[in-house]
């Protein structure tokens, strides 16, 4: 399995595709997804997945074009589709590209072959989702927890207390060595936010 990173939109939105050598899934797709789709086309990858993590403006912003040229499944949470009718930036950013998606919620899911744990994380907004892949330790989180940092919790629907309980019960409850893929800035690992993060450390 390879995961190949993309720095997409307004906001240079990581975003995610894990593949092997003849399947792909999406993680947020925050931008034109040119990058990605020449990817799928220089390796003959067939995208089957788009997951998203929550329904930020910057998150989605390709989701919709990289649904119609690969008619790939494209999974969300019921809980944030308010957020996809409340964005309205007065044409600072490009509009979002309708899209049609089917209700993730908490639970197993296989995806290529792998074992992915959908966990639910809100707090940054109400429908936030994580995936957690245990055989390969990789864990995407969106905009719940960065390197030294936590999701904001001032925009719509979001809710500081949750934050913090999602971060504490669903992510530092993982292996030390899971590897954080957030949807801005480096990765990182459980085991450094957990002894270093300043706004929430494991107890």
């Amino acid at each position: 399995m390879e995961l190949a990173e993309f720095a997409l939109g307004p906001l240079e939105t990581n975003c995610f595709l894990l593949h092997d050598d003849k399947k792909a899934a999406a993680i947020d797709v925050g931008g034109d997804p040119e990058e990605m789709l020449d990817y799928l086309n220089r390796r003959g990858l067939t995208l089957t997945h788009i997951l998203l993590t929550h329904l930020h403006f910057d998150h989605v912003l390709g989701a919709g074009t990289l649904q119609e040229v690969t008619q790939a499944r494209t999974l969300c949470n019921e809980r944030d589709l308010p957020l996809l009718r409340g964005q309205n930036f007065s044409g600072m950013f490009p509009p979002i590209a309708s899209f049609t998606q089917e209700n993730l919620d908490e639970g197993p899911l296989k995806l290529l072959g792998q074992n992915c744990s959908v966990l639910a994380t809100p707090g940054h907004t109400p429908g936030s989702l994580s995936y957690y892949f245990p055989d390969m330790g990789l864990f995407f989180g969106g905009d719940v927890l960065f390197a030294r940092s936590v999701g904001r919790t001032d925009l719509q629907g979001g809710d500081t207390r949750l934050l913090m309980r999602s971060i504490k019960e669903k992510i530092y409850t993982l292996p030390e060595s899971t590897r954080v893929y957030p949807g801005h800035g480096p990765a990182t690992s459980v085991g450094e936010e957990k002894r270093a993060n300043p706004f929430v450390r494991g107890d």
